[in-house]
């Protein structure tokens, strides 16, 4: 049952992840891409989550964590310059 589960939910993600690229590839504005850049980082580590459960590797989950926190560290980077560049 869980590994269905998983299944399912690396299918939606991938979904989410191809979306995600897409606004990233035309998003007309920087703020659009960063904001796309962001739910890629998320979406992958939703990924890695889930194929954590369906090949019951824990380890996976750290991994996992730590791409989350170095795309979040890189949105508060954009967001600095963005807001930086816009100031000027």
């Amino acid at each position: 049952m869980l590994s269905s589960v998983a299944e399912i939910a690396l299918a939606v993600l991938s979904l989410a992840f191809v979306l995600a690229t897409i606004r990233l590839a035309i998003g007309p504005r920087l703020a659009d891409r960063v904001v796309a850049l962001d739910l890629a980082g998320v979406t992958v580590a939703g990924m890695i989550a889930a194929m954590a459960l369906l090949y019951r590797q824990p380890l996976f989950v750290d991994v996992g964590l730590a791409v989350a926190l170095v795309a979040f560290v890189g949105t508060i980077a954009f967001a600095q310059y963005i807001e930086r560049s816009a100031g000027k």
